[in-house]
């Protein structure tokens, strides 16, 4: 990391060069477009992986290649229900009424298809309706093909299979996070955003090209691995490359970015049909971002905090040219020496950083109140992961078309980051966090409970629990690393969100509780938030407070004791453009 002297110096010249200039927006937005496709990339086995409507062959009534999935007999045939517009639903797309062995022995491929209609009608007098039987061939409904159909995993027993897709999803989030992370800071942001760019796009292509289930999961995973590193990485040269007053902002867009790339796996699934060719449109395009070699500069506080002033120099130089402004010749002078002299002194007092790290550590594991408020924290956001990701999952059972309900689902994302910048500036970031997470509890129970009927009215309470959750997401950042000392502040929100990402394998496998209790999925997204919003009451207002820098900073943050508010707003606005994402 820059000492505070680089930092300070850069910042100033920033203000000569401008904060936001057209240099800056112009690769702001190159750096943004790589992250539609990791959003995509994050959610396409939503549809790859996805349960299309399929059910029972009946060899009594249908000939293995003439079906349809909607017929006028299926009542007979398979037990199920059909609605007010007589669209027929299985009640278990595996099995079907045992055939009457006491009916005419007559089978429909025997005889050509105009003899079959003469001869035989599909009567209820084939099927004994007391008893059922397990199917072994299946009748998909036309238009959608996953892997489901690939390798045939049909029924209850193969559907942890597909829900585990999304469990190894996470899985490769958690390791990437951790891996991509520390090579950002030891070779550079551009190189490792790029390797992450162009290695989800390979593996990717992979999935798409896998010849069973357990190669599809391992490309998953290194899918998700690759597709880890590229959002943070774009946020840190996002938030690097523009002054102090503009952070906040590329942080937000960033965020819109992100909620426009998921949206459009919803779209692209709608229009492409077949999941490979699915995965490969997601996964072919990140490819041609090898050109950013060439267009994208490296990061100029890395250049800094590594000592290599020549290239940091060379692209201030040509960040002024381009926003045509002008360079002092006497602060990029007075810039270089004092960074060389704060390089000096960031190597010597390096040893003693750390120990001061694994000191105020100890301290925090001392603390029983820091121990109590880390661990709501801790199942804040593990609560917070579950049901973002969660509802983004269970969307595609909404009832209405589901590649448009996912779409809208993804796309509320927007208003809930702004609702969420917002509520932090009026309300505190207590109750910005606790009104978010209830407002998620209230909808999302209610949408539970409305099962059939009013199909607006269940989608725009769903949709209101996605804006709710994605607002209290948003906060939960900025809070944290409000709460956390100042020495072990970037490692403890990153434990909290490596904990939220465990928390999120769980996410796949809440939509199958339907299956037993149709309102379950819901209740449990709305009766998590509803504890969580009601826990978060229980942690210290962090609002127009100084930040804390020592373990005792934070401890008295729970204390009514005033705290010294000299240069709060600095510290506070400071924090947020570094936290808030």
């Amino acid at each position: 990391m820059a000492s505070p002297v680089a930092a300070m110096d850069f910042d100033e010249i920033l203000k000569e060069i401008g904060e936001f200039g057209r240099y800056q927006r112009v690769n702001y937005l190159l750096i943004c477009l790589p992250v539609l496709f990791a959003a995509a990339n994050s959610l396409s086995y939503v549809f790859t992986a996805g349960i299309p409507k399929y059910r029972c062959h009946i060899d009594e009534c249908e000939v293995q290649d003439q079906t349809q999935y909607q017929t006028d007999w299926l009542d007979h045939a398979i037990p199920g229900t059909r609605n007010k517009h007589g669209y027929f639903t299985p009640g278990d797309m595996c099995r079907r009424y045992a055939p009457n062995s006491t009916a005419n022995n007559w089978q429909p491929w025997e005889h050509p298809e105009s003899q079959w209609k003469e001869t035989q009608e599909c009567n209820p007098s084939l099927f004994l309706t007391e008893q059922t039987q397990r199917c072994q061939q299946f009748v998909y409904e036309f238009g959608e093909y996953t892997i489901v159909q690939e390798w045939q995993l049909t029924c209850k027993e193969n559907t942890w299979k597909l829900a585990f897709v999304g469990t190894t999803h996470f899985a490769g989030l958690v390791i990437g996070t951790a891996l991509f992370g520390y090579l950002a800071d030891r070779f550079g942001r551009k190189y490792v955003f790029l390797f992450c760019t162009i290695f989800m796009g390979l593996t990717g292509i992979g999935q798409a090209l896998a010849w069973d289930y357990i190669s599809f999961l391992i490309f998953a995973l290194l899918n998700a691995v690759g597709t880890s590193g590229v959002y943070p990485l774009a946020f840190i040269i996002g938030v690097e490359m523009v002054g102090p007053r503009k952070r906040e902002m590329t942080s937000i867009v960033l965020n819109y970015f992100y909620a426009v790339g998921e949206a459009l796996v919803g779209l692209a699934a709608w229009l492409l049909t077949d999941w490979k060719h699915l995965q490969l449109a997601l996964s072919i395009p990140p490819l041609f971002f090898v050109i950013y070699v060439w267009l994208v500069p490296e990061s100029v506080r890395w250049l800094l905090a590594r000592n290599e002033h020549e290239k940091a120099g060379a692209i201030i130089r040509r960040a002024a040219h381009v926003n045509q402004r002008e360079l002092s010749l006497e602060l990029m002078a007075s810039f270089k020496q004092q960074n060389l002299n704060a390089t000096d002194k960031q190597q010597l007092s390096s040893d003693q950083e750390q120990r001061q790290i694994w000191a105020s550590v100890k301290q925090v594991f001392a603390s029983h109140s820091l121990i109590w408020r880390y661990t709501l924290l801790l199942f804040i956001w593990a609560v917070n992961a579950i049901v973002f990701y969660g509802l983004s999952l269970n969307s595609t059972n909404l009832s209405g078309n589901k590649y448009l309900n996912f779409a809208l689902v993804c796309l509320i994302e927007i208003p809930g980051y702004s609702l969420a910048w917002l509520c932090l500036r009026k309300l505190g970031r207590r109750l910005a966090l606790s009104g978010s997470l209830l407002l998620c509890a209230v909808t999302c129970a209610a949408s539970g409970y409305l099962t059939s009927g009013q199909n607006w009215l269940i989608i725009t309470l769903f949709l209101i629990g996605k804006l709710g959750i994605t607002s209290s997401f948003a906060v939960i950042y900025t809070y944290t690393a409000e709460m956390m000392p100042t020495v072990i502040r970037s490692g403890g929100v990153g434990v909290m969100s490596t904990f939220a990402r465990f928390g999120a394998m769980l996410a796949p496998f809440v939509p199958l509780l339907g299956t037993y209790y149709e309102p379950l999925p819901m209740l449990l997204f709305g009766g998590t938030s509803m504890l969580a919003g009601l826990l978060s009451l229980l942690l210290p207002e962090t609002f127009h407070k100084k930040l804390p820098d020592t373990v005792a900073d934070a401890i008295m943050l729970g204390s009514k004791m005033k705290l010294n508010n000299e240069n709060v707003n600095n510290c506070i606005d400071s924090q947020q453009n570094e936290s808030i994402i």
